[in-house]
């Protein structure tokens, strides 16, 4: 009987986590949980290199790391645009006139 790969799951709950805190709360803490999951994944990737006949779950893996991947990126992206918003701000306040 084959037993699913010790921490597959948690690489999928973090990717998933990672996507949605960045979508509906915050850009970092999805960041911060990407790397999470990224690192879950590549443990749990040497743990099914390592034995690969006993354990299933390898589909988790993968899905969890292509999910943390998408959540850095989103991330990334709102990042930049937060920067471009605030820059965009500034400048308007810098070059404004108030008399």
């Amino acid at each position: 009987m084959e037993e699913k790969i010790p921490g597959s799951s948690n690489a999928l709950t973090f990717g998933i986590l990672s996507i949605v805190l960045t979508l509906f709360c915050c850009g970092p803490f999805g960041a911060i949980f990407s790397f999470i999951g990224l690192n879950y994944a590549k443990k749990a990737k040497a743990f099914h290199e390592a034995n690969p006949g006993n354990y299933s779950g390898y589909d988790n893996i993968q899905t969890g790391r292509v999910l943390s991947y998408i959540g850095l990126a989103l991330s990334v992206i709102l990042l930049i645009l937060t920067i471009i918003y605030f820059g965009l701000i500034i400048a308007f306040f810098a070059t404004a006139d108030f008399q």
